[in-house]
C-alpha cells in the first residue's frame, strides 16, 4: 500500500528490498551534488598540511594529524549516523552532516584567532563528523535509488563528480592561501621571536578565506534538502497479507555478528582501509614531495600539482566508466590497480621531479576505486535489512586515512627520505590489487552471486 502511494504521488515504487522502480532525476542529481562537497573539504586538508607544518614548526609525523582528525571523526561517527539513519531517515542523516559541516567550518574563526595547532585539529574534526554522516548517508542512498541492477553504476557517477570537489579545493587553498606569499618556509626561516609569531598568525587568518565560500554553498544546499521530497529507499519485511509494509531494523549486536561472519564482505572493509590510506598519504605528500625536490618551487606553485592529480582522478573515473561497461568490474580494477602500484614504483625509487609526475599518474589509476569496492562490498551483504550499518562500517575504513599517512609521516622522520616514505602507499595498493584479483576469481566461479552484471 505504501509502494502505491508513493509511486502515485512522485513517480516512483519503493520495492521491498529498499531499492526502487525507477531513479527520482532530480533527489539523485541533488544527493550527487553532495560528493564534491566532501572532496573539498578533503583537499583543503593537503593546503593546510604545508601551512602548519611551517607556521607550527612541525614534523612530517605531526602534520599527519590533520588527516588523523579529519579521518578518526569518520571512524568514531559512523556507526551513529547509521544508528540515526536506521530510526529516522537519509534525508535526516544528510540535513544532520550539514549542520556539523556549517559548525566546523564557523569553527575555524575562533581557531585562528586562537592560533593554535589543537584548535584548528578541533575544527577540522567538527567537519569530519558532518562528512561522516553525509558519507555514510550518500554512498549508500545514492546505490539505493533506483533499480539493483544499476547500483554500482550510480553511485559512480556520483563519485566522479568528488574529483571536482577536490579541484575547488585546492584552487580556493592555492589562491586564497597560499595566495602570493611565495615559498613560506623559506620566508619564515630567517624569522624569530615575536615577529615570527606575528606573521605566523597573520598567515593563518588566510585560512578562513575559503570556508567562507563554502559556509554560502552549505547553507544553500540544507535549505534545499529541507524543502525537497526525498524517498526512504529501505528494506522492508512484508505482511503476510501484503497489505502494509514495516521497515526491519534489527540490533546492532546482531548486525555486527552477520557482518562479521561475511568473509567477503569482511574482506572488502579492509580493502577499503587500505584504499582510503593509499589515496590520502598520496595526496597529504604530493606538495611536500615536490617542494623537497625542488626547493627552488614555492608553495602555491607545488598545490598545483595536487589540481594535476584531482584531474588526473576525474579522468581516470571516466576511462575506467567506460572500460566497466564493457568488461568485468573486478578484471577493470585489477589492472587499474597493478598499474597504480607500478606508478608509486617509480615515485619512491626515482630521484628527481619523474617521481612527482608519477604520483600524479597514480591519481589517475584511483579511478573509481571508493565507490566500486564500497558497492562491491555492500553487494555482499544479502540480507538487505543490514544495509545501513553495513555501509557505515565501510565508510568506518576510512580510518585507514588516518592511520596510513602517520605510518609514512613516520617512515619519512626516521630515514629522512620523503621520497622513500612513498613505498607505504606502494604496499598498500598492491594489497588492492590482490583484493580484485582474488575477486574476479570469485566472480568468474559464481558469477550468479555478482550484482554488477
Amino acid at each position: 500500500m505504501q509502494a502505491t502511494e508513493t509511486s502515485t504521488k512522485h513517480g516512483w515504487t519503493q520495492l521491498a528490498d529498499g531499492y526502487l522502480s525507477k531513479t527520482p532525476l532530480f533527489q539523485f542529481i541533488l544527493v550527487s551534488l553532495i560528493f564534491p562537497l566532501w572532496g573539498t573539504a578533503a583537499s583543503l586538508n593537503d593546503i593546510l598540511i604545508t601551512q602548519f607544518k611551517t607556521v607550527f614548526q612541525l614534523n612530517d609525523a605531526a602534520t599527519a594529524f590533520v588527516q588523523s582528525a579529519f579521518y578518526g571523526g569518520y571512524f568514531l561517527i559512523a556507526i551513529p549516523a547509521s544508528l540515526i539513519i536506521k530510526k529516522n531517515s537519509y534525508k535526516f542523516a544528510i540535513m544532520t552532516g550539514l549542520i556539523f559541516y556549517i559548525v566546523g567550518c564557523g569553527l575555524f574563526f575562533p581557531a585562528s584567532r586562537v592560533a593554535t595547532y589543537s584548535m584548528f585539529l578541533v575544527a577540522i574534526f567538527a567537519i569530519a563528523i558532518g562528512l561522516s554522516f553525509l558519507e555514510t548517508s550518500c554512498d549508500t542512498y545514492s546505490s539505493m535509488l533506483g533499480p539493483k541492477q544499476f547500483a554500482t553504476m550510480r553511485l559512480n557517477i556520483s563519485q566522479t563528480l568528488v574529483p571536482l570537489g577536490d579541484i575547488m579545493g585546492i584552487v580556493l587553498g592555492k589562491y586564497l592561501i597560499f595566495g602570493s606569499v611565495g615559498n613560506l618556509s623559506e620566508k619564515m626561516s630567517t624569522m624569530h621571536g615575536a615577529a615570527r609569531i606575528a606573521y605566523g598568525e597573520q598567515m593563518l587568518q588566510l585560512t578562513l578565506r575559503p570556508y567562507k565560500y563554502i559556509l554560502i554553498v552549505l547553507i544553500v544546499m540544507l535549505v534545499i534538502f529541507a524543502l525537497t521530497p526525498m524517498p526512504r529507499a529501505k528494506a522492508t519485511a512484508q505482511s503476510t497479507a501484503a497489505v502494509e509494509a514495516e521497515e526491519e531494523k534489527p540490533s546492532l549486536v546482531e548486525t555486527i555478528k552477520y557482518l562479521s561472519h561475511n568473509k567477503r564482505y569482511m574482506k572488502g572493509v579492509l580493502t577499503q582501509f587500505f584504499y582510503a590510506g593509499v589515496q590520502t598519504t598520496v595526496w597529504s605528500f604530493t606538495i611536500r614531495l615536490a617542494l623537497n625536490l625542488d626547493n627552488k618551487i614555492t608553495d602555491s606553485a607545488a598545490s598545483t600539482f595536487m589540481i594535476y592529480s584531482y584531474i588526473a582522478w576525474f579522468v581516470g573515473k571516466l576511462v575506467a566508466n567506460v572500460f566497466i561497461s564493457r568488461y568485468s568490474i573486478t578484471r577493470v580494477l585489477t589492472w587499474f590497480s597493478l598499474l597504480g602500484t607500478l606508478s608509486l614504483v617509480v615515485t619512491f625509487t626515482i630521484p628527481s621531479m619523474i617521481a612527482v609526475y608519477t604520483a600524479i599518474l597514480t591519481s589517475f589509476f584511483f579511478g573509481p576505486e571508493w565507490p566500486t569496492i564500497y558497492t562491491h562490498t555492500l553487494d555482499a551483504i544479502t540480507e538487505k535489512k543490514y544495509t545501513e550499518t553495513g555501509g557505515a562500517i565501510i565508510v568506518m575504513a576510512l580510518i585507514g586515512g588516518a592511520i596510513i599517512p602517520a605510518i609514512q609521516g613516520l617512515v619519512s622522520d626516521m630515514t629522512g627520505s620523503m621520497q622513500f616514505s612513498f613505498i607505504v602507499p606502494t604496499i598498500g595498493f598492491l594489497i588492492i590489487t590482490l583484493y580484485f584479483f582474488f575477486e574476479h576469481r570469485f566472480e568468474v566461479k559464481h558469477p550468479e552471486l555478482m550484482q554488477e552484471h
